[in-house]
């Protein structure tokens, strides 16, 4: 029995491809899961019809993925993280981290699981990531990790000592 494949079929054949298979394979399964088609004029036809548009589909995401790395290449976003003795950081900046302030500062999403990070981030300064969008489009931006400002607690004890001076004296003097 000669069927065309309409997909993918493991250790058999490709989609596309014309295939003598068992007459009980064919009829049994590959049929009826709508996996091949009897050989004929009109399966061919639509082998063609599907093809065209599985390229059409395929030339589309590939100019919008290539608008993307345009619109990603040469972006530079600033993380703030807290930072402990000679410029580590406490935790990482993770691939996670980097698409989220990404889609908050851009406006761009990008799957997390596009950023390629080798290891998580956990040194202050600026680090080169690349984003793999597609098998040949790769934009890659510039991740600048800072120091973020916190008041150490001596300081913020005695700015509250300090406030409830104030509130103190205030109280008396309206009373």
């Amino acid at each position: 029995m000669k069927v065309v494949f309409l997909e993918d079929v493991p250790n058999v054949a490709r989609a596309g491809d014309i295939k003598e298979v068992a007459h009980g394979y064919g009829r049994n399964f590959l049929i009826p899961k709508k996996l091949a088609l009897l050989y004929n004029s009109q399966a061919i036809n639509l082998m063609e019809t599907q093809h065209r548009m599985r390229a059409r589909q395929q030339a589309e995401s590939e100019t919008e993925l290539l608008e993307l790395s345009r619109q990603l290449a040469g972006k530079e976003i600033t993380l703030k993280a807290k930072v402990g003795a000679k410029d580590h950081l406490y935790g990482s900046i993770t691939n996670a981290d980097i698409a989220a302030e990404l889609e908050s500062t851009t406006g761009i999403v990008v799957d997390k699981r596009k950023i390629e990070l080798a290891e998580p981030i956990r040194q202050l300064g600026s680090h080169e990531i690349a984003i793999r969008l597609a098998k040949d489009v790769i934009p890659k931006i510039k991740v600048t990790v800072t120091e973020k400002k916190t008041e150490k607690k001596a300081e913020k004890k005695t700015k509250k000592k300090i406030e409830k001076k104030i509130e103190k004296k205030t109280k008396k003097e309206t009373d």
